[in-house]
């Protein structure tokens, strides 16, 4: 089992839940972020005064799916949240050693 987290652009989040979907990923959890990587935030000007936004809004999605659908959640989610413009975001990959259903105590993949 592994752990995939992903940080995308928060306008794409339909089109990557869509595509995970597709894929066969019954499961997501979604946290509004902030963060910045490469672009390191940007000027702006409000009622004439000009402020620094060092952190970008972000969107990170986090699921856990069994091995052999790995590499179909990576590529799906690359392809839904790809702009091709910086700040596009990251994935991350992480096994897991074990995973519990606190319902029902399943564990292992009858627990995803």
């Amino acid at each position: 089992m592994v752990k995939i987290e992903a940080v995308i652009k928060p306008f794409v989040l339909d089109a990557v839940k869509e595509a995970l979907h597709e894929v066969g990923v019954t499961g997501l959890t979604v946290t509004d972020v902030k963060g910045f990587g490469r672009q390191k935030g940007h000027k702006e000007i409000y009622r004439g005064a000009e402020y620094l936004v060092e952190f970008q809004p972000k969107t990170k999605i986090e699921t856990v799916v069994p091995d052999h659908l790995v590499d179909q959640v990576v590529n799906a989610i690359q392809k839904a949240a790809r702009t091709g413009k910086i700040g596009d975001g990251k994935i991350f990959v992480y096994p897991l050693s074990q995973v519990i259903r606190i319902r029902t105590g399943e564990t292992g993949e009858t627990a995803i």
